[in-house]
């Protein structure tokens, strides 16, 4: 009997990254379009808002999608190099970014758990610090969206900030991703799998 011997993802992580990236930017692109029709109410204006919120729905859902199998899949590794951690399910793991109030808590407390089992190399001041800057980047992103939605429409200083936050938050989940798919990569490539049992 042999065992499996995993590998770090770091095809999913490198196609995440770059399509969290690339929906950041259209992000930007979208809310300058939705601001320029809000404030110049046209047909031009609309397809063009209309237009560029498309692309960038595609985009998101896909770096949605990419993330969550990435995580998962990490989720996977973390276990198996940690079979004694406190490793959430797999179905909680996906699931609980789409649950309302628990969506703003509970997936940060699952990427730390996944990170903290994922190797003895985490270090818990600096990875948990970047785990940390990046939740509060993407919650403050979302915040900010929902008071410029109910206060002031069309802000420029709301759309500044709110797409500053979100592409720090791109930036830093990039590094989240970048740091646990080493560190799994580290523990894997270091652990000796099973040899196959003598043929009698």
């Amino acid at each position: 009997m042999t065992s499996t011997v995993r590998k770090a993802p770091w095809i999913l992580a490198r196609s995440a990254q770059a399509a969290i990236a690339a929906a950041a930017v259209a992000d930007a692109f979208r809310a300058a379009a939705v601001r320029d029709h809000y404030l110049d109410h046209t047909a031009a204006s609309l397809h063009e808002s209309g237009f560029i919120s498309m692309i960038f729905v595609y985009l998101m859902a896909l770096a949605i999608v990419l993330f969550l199998v990435w995580l998962a899949r990490s989720r996977r590794n973390a276990q198996e190099l940690s079979p004694q951690a406190s490793v959430p399910s797999r179905g909680w793991t996906i699931g609980a970014w789409f649950i309302p109030v628990v969506n703003f808590f509970v997936p940060r407390r699952f990427v730390l758990d996944i990170g903290r089992a994922s190797s003895a190399s985490w270090e818990e001041k600096r990875d948990t610090t970047l785990v940390n800057l990046w939740w509060v980047a993407w919650i403050t992103h979302a915040l900010v969206l929902t008071v410029a939605s109910w206060t002031a429409p069309g802000s420029m200083a709301f759309l500044v900030l709110a797409e500053a936050l979100m592409i720090v938050a791109a930036v830093l989940l990039g590094l989240v991703i970048e740091r646990i798919t080493a560190l799994q990569s580290s523990a894997l490539g270091a652990t000796v799998p099973v040899a196959p049992l003598a043929q009698a």
